[in-house]
Parts: C-alpha cells; structure tokens; sequence
C-alpha cells in the first residue's frame, strides 16, 4: 500500500476545489470538465493517441512476426537475438533517449549534406515508441506459445490442411490472446512514455506525459493531477486486460 500512496494522494488532490496548494478545500469534479476546454490538452491528446495507436499497429505486426519465428524456427545464434530483444527493456529509459537523439542527428547531417532535412517531431517520436514496443509485443507472443510444439501444426497437416490453414486455424488462434496482451502493453506503454518522447519529439510536438511535465514546473495544479489520473485510470485497465488475456485457460 505505502507504494501507491502517491498515486492515490494524486488522485484524490484532482477532486480539490482548491486550485493551488495542498489544503483541502472540499470535493469538485470540475478539473476534469476543465481539462477538455483547454487548447494545449487537447492537442497533446490527439498527439499521444495518433502516436500510441499507429505504434502499436505496427510494433503488434513486426513483434508477433518475430515472437511466431523465435517459437517455429531453430535459428543460429537464438539466444544473442533473445538477449536484443530484452536490451530495450532493461536498458534505462534515459539512455534510450540519448542514443535515439544521437542517431536523428546523426541521420539529419547526412539528410542536409543531400540537400533534405527534417525536424524532430511526429516521426521521431512513432519510430522511438516502436522501438522499444516490438521487444514487448514479440516477448509476449512468443511466451503465450512456449507450450506448445510443433506436433499441433504436424496433426492439422495430417488431417488434410495446407500450410496456410494449419497456421489460421491452429496456430493464429492459440497466439491471439499473446498478440492482444502485447498489443496492450506496447499502447500502454507508448501512452506513458515520458523521457524517450521527450528526447525525440522536438520543441513543436509533445504529448501528454511531456505536457505535464512542462506544467509541474510551473505548480502542481488540481487540473494537472486530474490528466493524470487519467492517464493512471487507462494504463490500468490496460494491464489489467493484458493479464487477463495470458492467463492460462482451465479446462474441464
């Protein structure tokens, strides 16, 4: 409980009727109303969700295409392609920012040398979220299946099907829930993100994470601790799902 208590204080403070200072003042709904009226919210919001949804569109194809060939094939060299797929998520978040930074400079002299450039902005930030979401997506998927072997797509073959049905029918519908719960964790994740996008969104695009950021400097406001439960409310329902979704089925 104590670990959470910051949270729930936060949570409590976006009722204050008390805009500034942490005096209770009584009980009001109205940060929330206020949220939506104000310019700045609403873009960041549209920014965070064009983002989060297009990331994990793409980061759900490329990572279940790599969780399904970790799970089929015998590969060389299986377990240095496992060990890149967890560096994502171990390495700290603020030197994944730094190295992502390096590379757009980097990629931006060798732009403006052909006679290109480009700022960092939307696409900076899609290619960063999707980044670290396909070792997500990929780990996840290839966990849901680690239980089965290829004897189940063996047994569909002998029953007639071709290739291509043994893996709609057989295989796709055993991965689904592992693709689901990746899906999840990676727009989960692209929803909270804070240093990674604020190292590679530029001066003109910020999300919501970044845009509390930048209003905490300025004063912890009731306003602000309601985006914020927000965004709490939407990352647990999202777990939540995800683990309902890898937990294992009972069978009768």
């Amino acid at each position: 409980l104590p670990i959470y208590l910051p949270i729930i204080v936060l949570v409590v403070f976006s009722f204050n009727d008390s805009r500034f200072g942490a005096t209770w003042a009584g009980f009001t709904m109205k940060w929330y109303g206020v949220l939506f009226t104000r310019a700045d919210v609403r873009e960041a919001l549209a920014h965070t969700l064009e983002i989060a949804l297009l990331s994990t569109l793409v980061s759900t194809a490329l990572g279940t295409l790599v969780g399904l060939g970790l799970w089929r094939y015998t590969i060389r060299f299986r377990t240095a392609l496992t060990g890149l797929l967890v560096l994502p998520i171990v390495v700290p978040d603020v030197v994944m920012g730094v190295s992502l930074l390096m590379f757009y400079s980097f990629v931006r002299q060798g732009l403006e040398r052909a006679g290109w450039t480009f700022d960092n902005g939307f696409w900076t930030v899609l290619l960063a979220h999707v980044t670290f979401q396909i070792s997500y997506v990929a780990l996840t998927v290839r966990s849901r299946l680690a239980g089965y072997g290829p004897e189940l797509e063996e047994a569909a073959r002998d029953l007639g099907a071709s290739g291509w049905e043994s893996f709609r029918r057989v295989v796709l519908p055993l991965a689904m829930p592992g693709v689901l719960a990746g899906a999840l964790l990676a727009f989960t994740l692209s929803l909270d993100d804070f240093v990674v996008t604020y190292f590679t969104s530029g001066s003109g695009f910020r999300t919501l994470p970044v845009l509390i950021y930048t209003n905490v400097k300025r004063g912890v406001t009731p306003d602000i601790n309601a985006l914020s439960a927000l965004l709490v409310l939407v990352t647990v329902v999202a777990i939540v799902a995800a683990n309902a979704l890898l937990r294992p089925r009972r069978t009768a």
